[in-house]
């Protein structure tokens, strides 16, 4: 079995399983930057793709690959991937579902926590100078914490209810909405209640993304949904930049409809220095948190994730229903 991976040979060095599939598999490694023409060069025979999240692959690319059975992210993200192409040729696309669900929403909480306790704002304060200053306005005007707070997790997969379970101790109210409405058992264990997202929306102190970047997902969080808000509410989204419309963000909280957010990913990836949210950063300082896509990017995850893929390449292999099929092979 012959591998092109567009990734560091580093990670599969430090973080790939100790078992034979891994020894097996003849991996080319290329730049995930580089051109197709340098990875067809490389590999353009190869049976297997892996790749990050956030590399395109193209139909071009997968015509050019006539033994390719198999396109793997390593993470959870595939909408970077010509899905049609791939089920047109009969090649499987699979992701990691749930390789990084604890270490996300261990993020996703923290990233609460420092929107709710104003944590930009009291670190600029002390470092400023004006420690007795920032105490005296927090008692004046007395921030919730996540005792009080009504969190809405919108999307309630692996992530969102890692999330839930994480929240649980604090006494947060948790509320959900999802596509499909999840079991009573799965509710129970979490915690969790759900609503419809027209009255989740407006009831929450702090809605927060847990979906896959789809056309249904695209923009969902537009002016409309950011406007159903409860004024003074906090938006949290460590999910996929391209279910925000940005400049609707940037106007709600420009206007102090919503007191702030908290984001982990950006649409486009890397994001630009002139992106509207970096601008507004400059702006108003203490009230977005801007994170580098990091959430995921955590050693258990790694771990998840090359054990995830190998396993799924010795299914391949072995004939057996691959796991995580997301092309509807």
């Amino acid at each position: 079995m012959k591998a092109l991976v567009l990734s560091r040979k580093e990670r599969y060095d430090r973080f790939a399983p100790d078992i034979s599939i891994v020894r097996e598999t003849e991996l080319v490694f290329c730049d995930r930057s580089g051109t197709e023409a340098e990875w067809l060069a490389a590999a353009g025979d190869a049976e297997a793709l892996f790749v990050t999240p956030v590399t395109w692959i193209t139909e071009d690319l997968i015509a050019q690959m006539p033994n390719l059975r198999l396109i793997h992210s390593e993470g959870v993200g595939f909408d970077r991937i010509d899905l049609e192409a791939a089920r047109k040729r009969g090649i499987y696309v699979c992701n990691n579902a749930g390789c990084n669900a604890g270490p996300v929403a261990e993020q996703a909480v923290m990233m609460m926590t420092m929107l709710l306790h104003r944590t930009l704002w009291g670190d600029r304060m002390v470092k400023t100078g004006f420690q007795g200053q920032a105490v005296k306005e927090l008692e004046m005007d007395v921030p919730p914490d996540l005792s009080v707070a009504t969190v809405g997790l919108v999307g309630f997969g692996a992530i969102g209810q890692e999330t839930a379970l994480r929240l649980r101790p604090n006494g947060t109210r948790v509320v959900y909405t999802a596509r499909h409405r999840r079991p009573a058992e799965v509710e129970a264990r979490c915690g969790v209640t759900y609503l419809p997202v027209e009255e989740l929306v407006p009831s929450c102190d702090i809605v927060s993304l847990h979906l896959p970047a789809t056309a249904e997902s695209h923009h969902l969080v537009d002016r409309d949904f950011l406007a159903r808000m409860k004024p003074g509410a906090f938006l949290v989204n460590t999910a996929r930049g391209a279910i925000i419309d940005d400049e609707a963000l940037c106007e709600a909280i420009r206007s102090g409809h919503l007191a702030g957010a908290a984001l982990d990913c950006y649409d486009p990836e890397p994001v630009p220095a002139d992106h509207p949210l970096v601008r507004l950063a400059a702006e108003c300082p203490d009230r977005l948190v801007l994170l580098p896509h990091q959430a995921g990017i955590t050693q258990s995850s790694f771990y998840n994730v090359y054990r995830m893929l190998f396993e799924n390449l010795q299914r391949l292999i072995d004939g057996k229903r691959l796991e995580r099929i997301v092309n509807g092979l």
